[in-house]
């Protein structure tokens, strides 16, 4: 069953909604809850709670891609949890120092929690990923988007580590260069 048709189930508040969300993208939920809070339970939780919440802002909204909805969902709820738990220092500034290499590309009178999820901003880095090379792009996400470890990263994609901190750093780079040109004064 694709999106829309799962939408349209959340719209007319068919709960078996849920179940097909979960089957379709709950891994993917999993997958970015653990690696950002490293606790399995918690994770659950907060895939829970992306259900929740799901089937509590559908209707009103009406999202194009369900996958990138939940995930976005899953995401932001998995960094309120590492916040609300006090997650030790580790995890937190794991997830500190990522969002800060992003503070050194976006500018910085930008309140990058609140600006990332403008759409004008949603937008042109949309377009930015997009015009990377494909294999850039992959990287770029997984670390950024799905909080996904370097030596994870380079281990399934058959790279070294120097190879995708490398990636990573040429894009932070790039992506500077491209929204300094869009009009983002950094």
């Amino acid at each position: 069953m694709n999106d829309s048709e799962i939408v349209r189930m959340y719209l007319e508040r068919d709960e078996s909604a849920i179940k097909l969300t979960k089957k379709k993208y709950g891994s993917l939920l999993l997958m970015i809850t653990n690696n950002l809070l490293e606790s399995l339970p918690d994770a659950e939780e907060c895939v829970a709670d992306t259900y929740i919440q799901l089937w509590n802002s559908i209707p009103p909204n009406e999202p194009e891609s369900l996958a990138s909805y939940a995930a976005k969902i899953a995401r932001n709820l998995s960094l309120n949890r590492l916040k609300y738990i006090g997650a030790d220092k580790r995890k937190a500034s794991n997830c500190a120092l990522l969002l800060e290499e992003l503070r050194e590309v976006i500018p910085s009178n930008v309140n990058v929690e609140k600006e990332v999820d403008g759409k004008l901003l949603t937008n042109l880095i949309d377009r930015f990923l997009e015009a990377l090379p494909k294999h850039h792009r992959i990287i770029f996400i997984r670390h950024y988007w799905l909080f996904e470890p370097v030596e994870k990263i380079a281990s399934e994609l058959g790279l070294t580590k120097t190879n995708v901190t490398t990636s990573l750093f040429r894009t932070r780079q790039k992506l500077k260069k491209y929204l300094t040109m869009e009009g983002y004064n950094i």
